[in-house]
């Protein structure tokens, strides 16, 4: 397997409501500081994720290259998913060895639109719309199925909004408060806090990485796995698609330092501790996640780009990057990177 490795990272400072910026506009900075911070002004391949329903137009993406500059024609992708599966294409295109770097990006205002609307249609037009159930419904399936601790989901949500608070890039919210529910048994700070937002990512192979990064976020291990589409056909309480994605991604073969997860839900935190095989020793989402700020199509791409931007700056050896799409954690990806 060729050596990659996370370079450069940047996001923007999320917004939960819409500032007028239009998607080049909210793109070009952190395209433009992850170039001076690489030092590279092009790359051998470009890859983006983003959702056409949260533009509410098909082939959105494509003005969103003018914030890249496709003159000269560069090599460009687009995955219409979170921009985690952006890099995991990126990745592999850097595996061939006919090029060297990659410039992987991800972007959304959900701030235009319903996402109780949107995010069923985008995941599921077809088979269980006729339910009439939303992405939060499924979550509260899930939930009840799991059994809910009020205790500890409370935790995790203080946890994370008292580390969003830290984080420039993210929402301040206060603590959870409140007894009334969004979708019984979830709260509705259990639920991610939608925002707008950006982030970017340079990826570098073998010798090109080591010369533009002083301590590279090595990419040892990363997979994708999905589980059954049918929720009847799973079991909710847990998340045998991130456990097999941490399996093939080697995430159990030492002590992951800090691990940044894509927790939309507060329930989801147990299930995929347990999944990932995190002992109580890992730093779960010291950046807040996604309970502390959901750029959606970006939140899982800067997941990994938080636990990389931990391992380039050495505190931490080793770090897992996890995404996730899809109702109930159906599919989730994993990327160890070490120092």
């Amino acid at each position: 397997m060729r050596e990659v490795a996370v370079v450069a990272f940047a996001q923007t400072r999320h917004s939960a409501v819409d500032e007028g910026l239009s998607e080049p506009e909210l793109i070009l900075p952190v395209i433009e500081e992850v170039r001076r911070a690489s030092g590279l002004r092009t790359f051998g391949f470009t890859c983006s994720g983003s959702c056409d329903y949260l533009a509410g137009a098909p082939f959105s993406f494509v003005s969103a290259l003018d914030a890249v500059g496709a003159w000269p024609p560069i090599s460009e992708s687009h995955v219409e998913m979170d921009a985690a599966w952006a890099l995991y294409e990126a990745w592999v295109r850097l595996q061939h060895g006919d090029v060297d770097s990659a410039l992987v990006y991800g972007f959304g205002k959900p701030s235009q639109g319903d996402l109780h609307q949107i995010m069923t249609l985008q995941l599921d037009p077809y088979y269980l719309a006729p339910l009439g159930l939303d992405h939060v419904s499924y979550a509260a399936l899930q939930a009840s199925a799991r059994g809910t601790d009020r205790a500890e989901l409370d935790e995790i949500v203080r946890r994370s909004r008292a580390a969003g608070r830290a984080n420039p890039f993210a929402l301040d919210l206060p603590d959870p408060e409140g007894d009334s529910f969004e979708v019984e048994p979830l709260r509705p700070y259990d639920v991610a806090a939608p925002a707008d937002g950006a982030a970017a990512v340079v990826l570098a192979a073998g010798d090109l990485a080591r010369s533009v990064c002083e301590r590279p976020a090595w990419i040892t291990g990363i997979a994708h796995c999905m589980d059954s589409h049918y929720l009847g056909m799973r079991d909710l309480a847990r998340s045998a698609s991130a456990a097999e994605a941490a399996r093939a991604a080697g995430a159990g073969k030492a002590q992951v330092d800090v691990a940044e997860l894509h927790v939309r839900f507060s329930h989801e935190e147990p299930i995929l501790r347990e999944a990932l095989g995190l002992s109580a020793a890992t730093e779960v989402n010291p950046s807040g996640g996604p309970l502390a700020a959901d750029p959606v199509m970006a939140t899982g791409l800067i997941r990994i780009g938080e636990a990389a931007r931990r391992v380039i700056g050495g505190t931490a050896d080793r770090a897992l990057g996890h995404a996730a799409s899809g109702p109930c954690l159906q599919h989730n990806l994993v990327a160890v990177l070490e120092g």
